[in-house]
């Protein structure tokens, strides 16, 4: 994997051969068969250059599924959502409706890292219509899923993503993105 710069907003998704993140429930287990490189996929060397994790509401409560363990408990972790209430309280992340415009640059002042867009798609369209996605690690899973929640969703801008690396782990494919 190439060198990431310390602080850099760098989405690190997987997304099927169709262009979908998640089924239409929200839910990921379509990703836990795949064929791999017999590990974690490069994973764990990803995740030792994250100083910050950011997602949406529904892509936390589709993580609070998938363990009993939160799996980001050891790095600051922000939960963007719309609708801020009391009842949002978790030991291990700060909920947030702050503007991505104020919010974004200072957690990368802050942080020891990258800034991880964990997802989901509506995050990912609002990070790119403010101009604050950096860098795209898109791992393309081989199964087309006939539906979902897309990676884009209608209404994203336009853009154009410059490749930088091409990297194969076992019949997946991670694609290494300028934005």
């Amino acid at each position: 994997m190439k060198e990431l710069k310390s602080n850099e907003v760098v989405l690190y998704i997987a997304m099927s051969l169709d262009g979908y993140i998640a089924l239409p429930d929200g839910s990921v287990d379509w990703l836990f068969d795949v064929k791999g490189d017999g590990g974690d996929n490069g994973y764990a060397d990803f995740y030792d250059t994250v100083g910050t994790v950011l997602m949406g509401r529904l892509t936390y409560e589709e993580v609070l599924k998938l363990s009993a363990d939160f799996p980001y408990a050891g790095k600051p972790c922000y939960v963007l959502t719309r609708s801020m209430t009391e009842q949002q309280q978790a030991p291990h992340v700060t909920f947030t409706d702050e503007a991505l415009s104020e919010l974004v640059p200072r957690l990368q002042k802050q942080s020891e890292g990258l800034v991880w867009l964990v997802g989901g798609g509506q995050l990912v369209q609002a990070f790119m219509q403010a101009g604050l996605l950096e860098k795209a690690i898109i791992a393309i899973i081989p199964k087309v899923l006939g539906q979902g929640i897309p990676l884009f969703p209608e209404g994203t801008p336009p853009s154009t993503f410059e490749l930088q690396e091409i990297e194969r782990r076992g019949d997946i494919v991670l694609l290494h993105y300028n934005v």
